[in-house]
């Protein structure tokens, strides 16, 4: 028999397995997605839908709350409040971000920023939002990159501290993406269409003036100094603290460190793809982990969720698209048990990001 050549592209598997499965529409208990965007930028066509779209979308997924992460500053931060927090206070809560771009020309960054954070709060925002572009392309005004841990950024993490706003933090992305792209690079198509995320080549540890991109290992090193020196300011570590792959890691710093959560932000691929490390990790760290998806509101991706946070269904996909996106494999539900769920659904961010208990 001869068979034509199937590109990887093209290739669809359909699973053989006789397995229980649930279609878990709605969540046993009201959700919190505490990493979000809502702005024009990364938050599709939201911004420019009626407000009351988005909110019917929540009620139809069992959402009561969604952290918009796409305040900005100044006047940008007062129209996305304006447009969302003032009109639903109780439903979006909008995060202020920092101007990477005004670093190289200000040597006082550091104070400029923890500035704007006080105005920030004073125009209503719920907390600060920051973006990987510290530590992996954010220069000061020597050309040089700023650290995760640089010292100038001290003022803004203790404004954070007195302002008891709580700090959303994502330093890096996958382990693939700081790796090769070769045939072993399991992120591979995912990389081949997003360039830009591929931060290669890394250069050594040792000499931090070379050409290309900190390693993996030293922003999560700079990371941990970051979390253990401000131990008065609360930090949600995006992503699972940007290290899903390794949640022996990231669990030792939540051992160490109090003032340290993470959410789970479009990490359903690497969780589900390690039920037993994960279900163990939600449980030692329940009141801890935050929930997210850091994709516009569907309730298609937030039922996927759901069905692998309350069920023990096995090998289903963790997207909607044909091929997902973060790697060909498929997730398997942990099945939390009722207090968990509550905590890691709502309770632990209505504390963290002092939502209160309406």
């Amino acid at each position: 028999m001869t068979v034509d050549p199937l590109r990887l592209e093209d290739f669809r598997p359909q699973t053989s397995l006789r397995v229980p499965s649930h279609d878990v529409r709605r969540p046993k208990f009201p959700v919190v997605d505490a990493h979000n965007h809502l702005g024009p930028a990364f938050g599709g066509d939201w911004a420019a839908r009626p407000p009351a779209e988005l909110m019917a979308t929540l009620d139809e997924a069992g959402v009561e709350t969604v952290v918009d992460l796409d305040g900005g500053q100044g006047e940008a931060l007062s129209a996305e409040i304006e447009r969302w927090q003032v009109a639903y206070p109780e439903r979006v809560a909008v995060f202020a971000g920092l101007d990477y771009d005004g670093w190289a020309g200000n040597p006082d960054f550091g104070e400029t920023e923890a500035a704007r954070l006080r105005d920030s709060a004073a125009r209503g925002a719920r907390g600060l939002k920051v973006w990987k572009l510290l530590g992996l392309r954010a220069r000061d005004p020597a050309g040089r990159l700023v650290a995760v841990d640089d010292p100038r950024l001290d003022p803004l993490w203790v404004a954070a501290a007195e302002l008891d706003l709580p700090v959303v933090i994502h330093i890096a992305d996958p382990i693939a993406f700081f790796e090769p792209m070769d045939p072993t690079n399991e992120r591979w198509e995912e990389l081949l269409a997003n360039p830009d995320w591929h931060f290669w080549p890394t250069r050594p540890a040792s000499e931090p003036s070379a050409p290309g991109f900190p390693p993996f290992d030293e922003l999560l090193a700079a990371f941990e100094r970051l979390v253990a020196r401000h131990s008065r300011t609360t930090f949600v570590g995006a992503h699972v603290g940007c290290a899903a792959e390794d949640l022996r890691f990231v669990g030792r710093l939540l051992d160490e460190n109090p003032n340290l959560n993470v959410d789970i932000a479009a990490r359903l691929g690497e969780l589900g793809r390690q039920p037993y490390s994960a279900r163990a990790f939600f449980l030692r760290h329940a009141d801890r982990i935050l929930f997210g998806v850091d994709t516009a509101p569907d309730p298609e991706i937030y039922a996927i969720h759901y069905r692998f946070l309350e069920t023990l269904d096995e090998s289903f996909d963790y997207d909607t698209a044909p091929v997902p996106g973060q790697g060909r494999w498929q997730i398997h539900g942990i099945g939390l048990p009722d207090d968990v769920l509550r905590k890691v659904y709502r309770d632990n961010a209505r504390r963290i990001l002092r939502l209160g208990q309406p």
